[in-house]
């Protein structure tokens, strides 16, 4: 489980191939690399641009991973080349803080910067993505973008909208993208149990929730 709350930003150090996907080697930045309990151990989770993979080896202050072919089907990590920046974030220990929203790390799907509007040192960003996500997503709800945990703006039938601060710009791979850029997208777990739950046989909302016609 994570928060999306970016802890630092990495860079590819190499992509190596395997027979069912690739290597991925990562440079963090220095802070992550710590020392004590806090240090990254074999076999944790770490989310790479909002998808969780497992460390798989830890060498010349280079963490390793295996990324298989539905992962890299499923986000944009099959787009890496060396040199790229990532979002990296570990995983939330049980006494830490949730500053940001329940993010599994299981990512949904991937969608592309649509429009990016700038107002004054902020951006409003649009993202277009799958009906089928967009149908998850609510004006004020949270959604995870490359692993970023974000406040929806907008939301349209194919495409929503969020107001991105100067931080957010400054620490995350969301100061570099450009229009046409793919993201990973993690729709808040919330509402994929709602949708799961109204789509059982039998199942409607109770007549005080029921939408208008």
């Amino acid at each position: 489980m994570f928060t999306g709350l970016i802890e630092g930003l990495g860079q590819v150090a190499a992509i190596e191939a395997e027979t069912a996907g690739i290597r991925l080697v990562i440079a963090p930045p220095a802070p992550m690399l710590g020392a004590g309990p806090d240090r990254c151990q074999l076999g944790d989770s770490v989310a790479i641009n909002g998808c969780c993979l497992t460390v798989i080896e830890i060498k010349h202050d280079c963490w390793s991973f295996q990324a298989g072919t539905e992962t890299l089907s499923k986000t944009n990590l099959g787009r890496l080349v060396v040199g790229n920046p990532v979002n990296l974030e570990r995983s939330l220990p049980v006494h830490g803080r949730l500053g940001g929203h329940f993010v599994q790390g299981h990512v949904d799907g991937v969608g592309s910067v649509d429009r990016m509007d700038r107002e004054g040192e902020w951006i409003a960003m649009w993202f277009r993505v799958p009906e089928a996500l967009a149908q998850l997503m609510v004006s004020k709800g949270s959604v995870a973008v490359d692993g970023i945990s974000l406040t929806v703006v907008h939301v349209e039938r194919e495409r929503f909208s969020v107001a991105l601060i100067p931080h957010t710009l400054s620490v995350t791979t969301l100061g570099i993208r450009q229009v046409g850029d793919p993201v990973n997208i993690e729709t808040d777990i919330l509402g994929k149990y709602v949708q799961k739950l109204l789509n059982l046989p039998g199942t409607s909302l109770p007549p005080q929730f029921d939408c208008p016609r």
